[in-house]
């Protein structure tokens, strides 16, 4: 019986990785962690029977109390409970599925706890891989990847030799917007970007991904998941979400993972890695399909792809910064008090204010990012 904890659990990637429980019936979830959703919540502990429930809001917390005190489970609370339900004994992998910086001190407890990761949280690695990667490797903790271009890159990469790549190539769809200049795109509202094309993902994720920041953090992310230079990874428009990523050798063979949009087949293959099992669902059809198509992608028109490529190049602090302020504006236009293009505006203006720090600690990237906040919140855009 596998054993493990999910950090958001209620939201998009935690539900599904729950449907992948469901459906094989031999994990067993210790722990389980979600923002404020306690309705969804208490349905997953009745459902799921973990040992820990955190709960990042306390009134939430002793409501939800309350609403399990039937049940033998243990509700925590803040940062403190979750990095309990990220520590928890027994599990041997944390799903760290939680939404933006909140996940980096998570996910060091889990490693140092001697614990696996699926990683879900993009912003640990932009923010602190030059952390997590040296520690994982110190510690032998593996970081299976969910995110589905990385998962794809890490199942291409299956028996080749690392020091062999020549190229990775990473898709996008390209998002709602693709083909639009700015100028068509400054009177978009909250519901016309949360349109996303092929696949379903929870609000932010949906808006960066519109934006293409979400393709600029998996940049960032793939550098240090697979420890290759930036200039070796390439950004390829493929409109269909059918080819995942690709990765170029040396010898020139290109290796590409192909499917349907979904997101339990890469949370499923990190969770039994390295076994595959039959997952349920759609498959795709090539005679029905009738063409992939590929394009450039356009980084005039989407400046966010343009300044998380100079973010990474500066490398240092600025990741922090960029994503920071990306996760400030995107909050900002959810809540309709910035226009659309005011996201990668607030980027923009954060990054130019911002003096680097090299070598970052975690303390000095969480300054970073309150620095950012302080800096945005005195703005008008």
């Amino acid at each position: 019986m596998k054993k493990i904890a999910i950090l958001g659990s209620t939201g998009s990637i935690g539900t599904q990785t729950l449907e992948v429980v469901r459906n094989n019936g031999d994990i067993q979830v210790t722990a389980l962690a979600a923002g404020s959703n306690i309705s969804l919540l208490e349905q997953q502990i009745r459902e799921f029977k973990p040992a820990l429930a955190c709960v990042w809001d306390e009134k939430k917390a002793l409501e939800l109390r309350g609403r399990t005190a039937d049940l033998d489970v243990k509700v925590v609370s803040g940062m403190e409970g979750l990095l309990e339900a990220a520590t928890q004994p027994g599990a041997e992998t944390v799903v760290t599925a939680v939404v933006g910086m909140i996940g980096i001190q998570p996910t060091i407890a889990a490693m140092e706890a001697g614990k696996d990761i699926a990683l879900a949280n993009k912003e640990t690695l932009v923010t602190a891989g030059h952390i997590i990667m040296p520690l994982a490797k110190k510690l032998g903790v593996r970081i299976l990847p969910v995110d589905s271009e990385h998962s794809a890159i890490f199942q291409c990469l299956n028996g080749e030799e690392k020091r062999q790549i020549h190229k990775i190539l990473l898709t996008a769809s390209g998002g709602p917007f693709r083909g639009r200049t700015r100028e068509e795109m400054k009177d978009i509202q909250v519901e016309d970007a949360l349109k996303h094309p092929n696949w379903s993902m929870g609000r932010k994720i949906t808006i960066d991904s519109s934006t293409m920041v979400n393709k600029g953090l998996e940049i960032m992310e793939a550098k240090w998941l697979f420890d290759v230079p930036l200039d070796q990874i390439q950004v390829v428009i493929q409109p269909q979400s059918v080819i995942h990523s690709m990765v170029e050798f040396e010898d020139g063979a290109v290796m590409a993972q192909l499917g349907t949009p979904d997101m339990k087949l890469p949370i499923q293959y990190a969770l039994y890695y390295p076994e595959r099992r039959f997952l349920p669902g759609e498959r795709l059809d090539f005679w029905s399909m009738g063409q992939i198509t590929f394009e450039r992608p356009d980084p005039e028109n989407f400046r966010g792809l343009a300044l998380a490529c100079e973010a990474g190049r500066i490398g240092g602090s600025m990741p922090v910064v960029f994503n920071a302020a990306n996760e400030y504006a995107v909050n900002e236009f959810l809540n309709r008090r910035i226009p659309y293009l005011g996201i990668t505006d607030m980027i923009e203006e954060a990054m130019r204010a911002h003096q680097v720090m090299d070598d970052p600690d975690v303390e000095q990237i969480l300054e970073a990012e309150r620095q950012t906040r302080r800096l945005l919140a005195g703005i008008s855009i």
